[in-house]
């Protein structure tokens, strides 16, 4: 089925779903968190990277949700035997909780991620911060929300990579964390700082809302990305992917035009 084009109210109306599931699921998950913890977790692909109940629940709650609204729509998300297809023409991109070992561990930096595609690529997404208190939001070709107010440019983005605070993460493979590490200690003497907060779409959010310069990660996922990347766009940023190179899986950069090609020579 080929992708759809959606434009106008259609694509708020898709938006306030996305705002509507990511809300849901994330009320479910704060409450997990609040109880204190998941003890039922298991590993994927290494030790280090798990999944917990509360992952499985929150994506079977947005996929319910957005399922009895539009049955039609294909379904791509993190956890197992969530790849649906659809007839629409729309495809559902959703991290059911980003940042699982910090909500395992209790540390209150984790998010519910949704985007929804189509033939012109993301059309809206929202990334739902619940114990923050913040919900990123943003349609295609329009404004970069937080709560659903417009958030103004930051003032303090770095005009130069003397200046910039860069988050990033790691992949969960020893061998590429391991390449990982050689690539930060070119770019730590080049900036200011770098941050590694354990959720890539939450890194997006606030590096599109300017508490980060710039953001860059490899290991990445469409689930952990597409609806960061649109937000990222919509504030202004540039987003590039990554090619693969020697060691290193592709990945993702956002940052603003000034900072864009300096750091993709060091981390590109």
């Amino acid at each position: 089925m080929a992708a759809a084009r959606v434009e106008g109210s259609d694509q708020q109306e898709l938006l306030e779903l996305a705002i509507e599931a990511a809300k849901a699921a994330g009320e479910l998950l704060r409450e997990r968190f609040e109880d204190g913890g998941e003890l039922d977790v298991a590993s994927k692909t290494t030790p280090t990277d798990l999944v917990s109940e509360a992952d499985l629940a929150s994506q079977t709650a947005i996929r319910e949700l957005i399922g009895a609204r539009r049955p039609d729509d294909a379904f791509l998300a993190e956890e197992e035997d969530a790849d649906a297809a659809g007839s629409s023409g729309l495809q559902w991109v959703v991290d059911p909780l980003d940042g699982t070992i910090n909500f395992i561990f209790g540390i209150p930096l984790w998010c519910v991620s949704i985007a929804v595609r189509g033939a012109e690529g993301t059309i809206a997404g929202v990334i739902h911060s619940p114990m923050l208190g913040e919900t990123f939001s943003a349609a295609r070709g329009g404004s970069l929300l937080c709560n659903g107010e417009p958030i103004a440019p930051s003032r303090r983005r770095a005009d130069s990579l003397a200046e910039a605070l860069v988050a990033t993460g790691f992949a969960y493979s020893p061998p590429v964390r391991a390449a990982q590490a050689d690539v930060l200690g070119q770019l730590i003497a080049s900036i200011r700082d770098i941050r590694r907060c354990g959720a890539a779409a939450l890194d997006l959010a606030w590096t599109a809302a300017g508490h980060f310069d710039a953001f860059f990660e490899r290991t990445v996922k469409p689930w952990d990305t597409a609806a960061g990347a649109l937000l990222c766009e919509c504030a202004g940023l540039e987003v590039h992917e990554l090619p693969e190179r020697p060691g290193l899986p592709p990945g993702i950069l956002a940052a603003p035009s000034a900072l864009a090609g300096p750091l993709l020579e060091i981390v590109g």
